[in-house]
């Protein structure tokens, strides 16, 4: 059996919701209203992403993107 992919989504909140994109599937985007809504609506667009890349015959990317938190002291984010 295949292991499932895990890609890196990367969320950004603005004033009518919020947006999501794949930094390793480019062109993989979404909005919704609230964050649940564009959860749901990115993991359907990775998926039509991939079904679109593998009908094209385009090989599909590995996931390579790493994300993490870095803490930074209050005076430097000023």
């Amino acid at each position: 059996m295949t292991e499932p992919l895990k890609y890196a989504v990367v969320f950004e909140r603005s004033e009518d919701g919020y947006g999501a994109f794949v930094p390793d599937l480019p062109g993989c985007i979404t909005v919704g209203d609230t964050l649940a809504e564009t959860e749901s609506n990115i993991r359907e667009a990775i998926a039509g992403h991939l079904i679109a890349m593998k009908e094209h015959g385009e090989t599909i990317p590995r996931p390579t993107t790493l994300a993490e938190y870095i803490e930074v002291p209050i005076a430097m984010g000023q």
